[in-house]
């Protein structure tokens, strides 16, 4: 079965049949967050479609070393100013230490992930935590001629990796000349020998807090080289698949992939995976431009774009429609739309219980499950995979109203396939509160009926009192021209 499993390969632009290193064992790295911020509903959606691969890959039977890593530090602002270290800036807006801004954050991370039901890695590295691995490969790549040391920065020698027969730019498809035309030098000390030259270790100047000892003098690593000192150690100098978002792949994949290949003499990964980005209204979401919202803001309703508030496994539900490698665009119809989809599902799963069973099944349980199967081994292809389990709700829904029939021993096969694809592969689950916020709904729209009728019989102070009552527990009507709505 996982013998069939393709997977589209970013570095060469096909599907390619999986082939891992070591046979039923899968090595996988992901690119984690940069902790100095809230996780935003676009990270979200980056690990969520690489939790959801995790699991298939259990699910098909093999066994996962999952890698994904916590950048803690060195981080610089594009601007390429140390005095612009996202932690240090952090840390003075808030008043509290870089390292209490780490902290901070990455329990906000890890509360988030756990609310939309994320497996957590089989290893979870941080930058700080591996100084010493980094410093290695800087030295590493010193004496083999592709870096060198200026005025206590170190920096990686693009075109001397090039000269080598090697090629910076393989994954992007960009060629050293549009390089050369398109980089500028942006850290104003002339350090470089090149403006492509990429910062392996930088040197911390006197303000900077975060720093640590070197051969070079105090300093802090470069972002590129924390994920190939992180994926290499606990994966080894070649390891089977590396992900992240879409926005990863140039410069700090590129950087990855030359920093292995000079180290090591072998390409790091043999499988790149990378996620398509969120938008939301048919628009990039960008806190410039407001369109914008957290997923604290989504879960309780507490922003301008959406009339409701809406579950975890709803919005779960919601990004797992799209392909991991499209573009997902989220909107209020969307997610609407989301979560009838969504209850629809969790009232065929509680249906399984009471079906009645007949001699003989009218639809293919096993066939059925094949095409399941086949969707998880064409790249993982999620919306594939649910319409597809939603012909078997359609089905579930026939056999109630006994238009259809299913055998015990089909009965038997749907239950286990259903609840291993939803629950452990989908990794949807229904909210404690899902069926109590339906009730809650229903009475709140019958109290505004109340009210509706009240006020045509012009008896405004008992359309007040309902008004108040509600407001006073939290429950917040909005007269429109389309009639009233609440939040909750």
């Amino acid at each position: 079965m996982k013998s069939n499993l393709k997977i589209y390969n970013s570095l060469t632009g096909e599907k390619e049949l999986f082939k891992p290193l070591h046979e039923d064992k899968v090595g996988m790295y992901v690119c984690g967050p940069t902790v100095y911020s809230n996780v935003h509903l676009g990270n979200v959606r980056t690990f969520l479609s690489f939790d959801f691969i995790f699991r298939s890959l259990q699910y098909l039977g093999f066994k996962v070393r999952y890698v994904r890593n916590i950048t803690d530090a060195g981080h610089l602002t594009d601007d390429g100013d140390v005095n612009n270290d996202r932690f240090v800036k952090q840390s003075r807006l808030e008043k509290l230490e870089p390292m209490e801004i780490v902290q901070k954050y990455t329990v906000d991370f890890h509360n988030v992930l756990k609310l939309f039901n994320l497996l957590p890695p089989t290893i979870e590295p941080t930058a700080t935590g591996h100084i010493i691995e980094q410093l290695e490969l800087t030295q590493k790549l010193i004496d083999k001629g592709f870096a060198y040391e200026s005025n206590g920065s170190v920096y990686f020698d693009v075109l001397e990796y090039n000269k080598r027969g090697l090629n910076y730019g393989e994954l992007s498809r960009r060629n050293i000349e549009e390089l050369f035309e398109n980089t500028r030098d942006l850290d104003g000390q002339n350090e470089k020998k090149n403006p492509q030259d990429f910062a392996l270790w930088k040197k911390a100047s006197p303000q900077h807090i975060m720093r640590w000892s070197s051969p070079w003098g105090d300093g802090f690593p470069g972002w590129h080289l924390e994920c190939t000192a992180m994926s290499t150690k606990y994966l080894g100098d070649q390891f089977d698949i590396h992900g992240g978002g879409m926005d990863l792949k140039f410069p700090h994949h590129e950087c990855e992939i030359a920093q292995g290949k000079a180290c090591n003499g072998t390409s790091p990964v043999r499988y790149w995976m990378h996620a398509n980005m969120l938008t939301m209204n048919g628009q990039r979401m960008s806190k410039s431009t407001g369109n914008y919202i957290l997923p604290m803001q989504l879960i309780t309703g507490e922003n301008d774009f959406f009339e409701k508030p809406f579950t975890p496994g709803v919005l779960r539900f919601c990004f797992l429609q799209a392909h991991y490698r499209s573009v997902l665009d989220i909107s209020n119809e969307a997610m609407l739309a989301s979560e009838k989809g969504f209850d629809r599902l969790m009232d065929a799963i509680k249906s399984l219980a009471d079906l009645n069973t007949s001699a003989a099944s009218t639809f293919n349980v096993s066939e059925w499950k094949q095409k399941c199967l086949d969707a998880l081994l064409d790249d993982f292809n999620s919306p594939i995979l649910i319409a597809t389990i939603f012909e078997a709700v359609k089905f579930i829904n026939s056999v109630k109203e006994n238009k259809a029939t299913i055998s015990a021993a089909d009965l038997d096969l749907l239950k286990v396939t259903l609840n291993a694809l939803i629950f452990d592969v989908l990794g949807l689950y229904a909210s404690e509160n899902t069926n109590n916020n339906a009730k809650l709904e229903e009475v709140v729209n019958m109290l505004i009926n109340m009210r509706n009728l009240a006020r045509a019989n012009k008896d405004f102070a008992q359309s007040d009192l309902i008004r108040n009552q509600l407001a006073a527990i939290g429950i917040e009507l909005k007269d429109g021209k389309d009639g009233t709505t609440f939040t909750l």
